[in-house]
């Protein structure tokens, strides 16, 4: 079975034995899990965890009530059914069940495993629109029985108080035919048992597993293996499809990192929904230290897939250098259930997500206007929040209700902070250094296992750089003076300017032609507005409904396909509208129209700092 899992060997006839003997073999001071993926239970998966032996009269279990990358109070508890505690001989313990997320164990010195079986997030899914749904998409878990199972193992996995830094061997019976990839090195050979081994229960929850019917897809980039797995429902796409486009991003971006990381092996696991049924709705990725869980609508045309992944995989994957090689101690030692945050998602999020297009220019897999229209975007967007609030203090009480909401700024404003920095650094060494630079070096400073202070890293940051740095991180990142960006363009030769874009036939920016009737679900043109060139040339008109385009019928249950399916349309190509005017059902043919929308952006007008410009965006 082509996977990879770290793991200790063990035959298939540990499954056969008894709680009473697995009890009495676990005397390496470890936690050992078993997962059964064969006998699933009403759409529900058992667990069954066993700790070493309990020194106290009680003790509580706890499943994560959050986890890292999410930022959001998830909960993982609600999906635990019958959870149960045993002694050697098989007889129940006593338990009282606290909060949603934990479970207090009465008589733990007799303790000799827990078990409990845990509901799948997708399916909670249903029913909503646009990643609504209880659980973000790529933090969840689906549970479809011998066909897939996403396995975030923070939603399957808990720990018991005081023992979360144990060792942790994880034990998993699947289907024979099931494909399984993680970062995490298999050495179990048979095709109907894997068991993993890790350090501590961070570990754990940091390795996300999938298994599904396709095989896996890999190559090398330089001595780093990269595992891509697919599930594809409607067998419309394979992991070969995209080793193209992930092998060449991926190859920019170690040549662009350098020496940063020595991270051995990757996993892209991509599940592609199904948006026409019960299926995930959020889509998008959850970082991990060296995996990435991708959540993306089946019907995607290649193309768009294919740049969607490179975008969004580019910045999981530059999270090797933070927070896997720079994180205070708040990301190393997290709280799963009362965490404590860290004051830096300006640097674990925002410079991860300048990275990711930085890299691209630098590599030169987009040119220099597409990645100032994307900066530009990245304004644009960050004006939906409070300029003025203080990253720092925004960062360190984001799960509080009057910062939560700020949280996607990091991904706007938290990358325009690492770019004006980048500027700033590079003006101050002429041009020799700039953010990548700095990373390097904190990345050399502290690495996986070294967590920073997080009020001391400012200070560090200061001491390998310049003295003026302190003053940019005091103004900008823990106070509240905006940024002026102009003035960061100017200092590399960059000034403001109209363009023009690509648009969509059915939004003007944020605003829609279209809207639904819930009731019929039908798609129908918003009447009273004035409708874009194209669908003028169409002969279409306000209170049209939608039946058809191109013979695939649209409604509510599809409308997202139709949306990201016209991004693809070229000009001219012949297209044929079925709609339902008063009553009567007209046909209309004619020729794409692409739409243009004109924003705010930027280009290179200095041809005197182009030498400045070039280190910036090429060094």
């Amino acid at each position: 079975m082509r996977k990879s899992f770290l793991s200790l060997v063990l035959t298939s006839s540990f499954l056969l034995l008894t709680g009473v003997i697995t009890f009495a073999q676990n005397k390496n001071n470890e936690i050992l899990v078993e997962l059964d993926l064969v006998k699933i239970n009403n759409d529900r998966v058992s667990v069954k965890i066993t700790p070493p032996k309990i020194k106290t009269d009680e003790t509580t279990f706890f499943l994560p009530k959050i986890v890292p990358g999410t930022y959001s109070e998830d909960d993982y508890g609600r999906y635990a059914e019958n959870f149960k505690a045993y002694d050697a001989k098989g007889n129940e313990l006593a338990i009282a069940k606290m909060d949603e997320n934990s479970w207090v164990i009465k008589n733990a010195k007799k303790l000799a495993y827990v078990s409990y079986l845990i509901n799948d997030t997708y399916d909670s899914e249903s029913g909503t629109q646009f990643g609504q749904g209880d659980i973000f998409s790529p933090a969840g878990t689906n549970i479809l029985e011998g066909e897939n199972f996403v396995i975030n193992t923070h939603a399957f996995i808990g720990y018991f108080k005081d023992l979360n830094e144990l060792p942790y061997q994880l034990t998993v019976s699947k289907p024979s035919h099931l494909n399984g990839a993680s970062a995490m090195v298999d050495l179990d050979k048979s095709d109907a048992v894997d068991v993993f081994k890790t350090s501590r229960y961070a570990e754990l929850a940091d390795h996300p597993i999938m298994y599904t019917k396709g095989k896996s897809a890999s190559f090398m980039v330089d001595n780093m293996e990269i595992i891509i797995s697919v599930h594809s429902p409607n067998g419309m796409y394979t992991a070969e499809d995209f080793k193209p486009a992930m092998e060449t991003m991926m190859k920019a971006q170690k040549k662009f990192l350098g020496p940063i990381n020595n991270t051995k092996k990757y996993a892209i696991l991509l599940y592609l929904s199904d948006y026409e049924k019960e299926d995930a709705k959020g889509f998008g990725a959850l970082e991990h230290n060296t995996s990435t869980v991708v959540v993306f609508p089946e019907a995607m045309p290649a193309d768009q897939l294919n740049q969607s992944m490179v975008d969004v995989v580019s910045h999981e994957f530059f999270h090797i250098v933070t927070p896997l090689s720079v994180h205070s101690k708040e990301i190393h030692y997290f709280d799963f259930n009362t965490p404590k945050m860290s004051q830096h998602l300006w640097m674990y999020e925002g410079i991860t997500e300048y990275f990711a297009n930085l890299f691209q220019v630098n590599q030169g897999l987009i040119d220099e206007s597409e990645f100032y229209e994307r900066m530009a975007g990245k304004i644009t967007n960050s004006q939906r929040f409070s300029d003025t609030m203080p990253f720092t203090k925004m960062s360190a009480e984001v799960l509080k209700k009057e910062y939560k909401d700020a949280y996607l700024n990091v991904y706007e404003k938290g990358a325009l902070i690492a770019m004006c920095l980048d500027i700033e650094l590079r003006e101050l060494s002429n041009g020799q250094r700039g953010i990548l630079d700095l990373m390097q070096k904190l990345s050399k400073e502290y690495g996986n296992e070294k967590p920073f202070e997080d009020n001391e890293l400012f200070d560090k940051i200061v001491s390998v750089t310049f003295p003026e740095i302190k003053t940019f991180l005091e103004t900008y990142v823990s106070g509240s003076t905006p940024l002026n960006y102009e003035e960061y363009f100017g200092k590399v030769g960059v000034t403001k300017t109209k363009v023009q874009i690509r648009g969509n036939i059915f939004l003007k920016g944020q605003v829609p032609y279209i809207t639904v009737n819930p009731t019929t679900k039908e798609i129908i043109i918003l009447p009273g507005i004035e409708l874009n060139d194209f669908m003028k040339s169409m002969g279409l008109q306000g209170g049209d409904i939608i039946v058809s385009i191109n013979d695939t019928k649209y409604n509510l249950d599809n409308i997202y396909d139709m949306i990201i399916g016209s991004m693809s349309w070229q000009e001219n190509d012949p297209i044929t509208f079925v709609i339902k005017r008063e009553d009567k059902e007209l046909t209309l043919k004619g020729n794409v129209k692409v739409t243009m929308d004109e924003i705010d952006g930027y280009q290179a007008t200095d041809e005197a700092k182009k030498a400045l410009r070039e280190a910036w965006l090429k060094g």
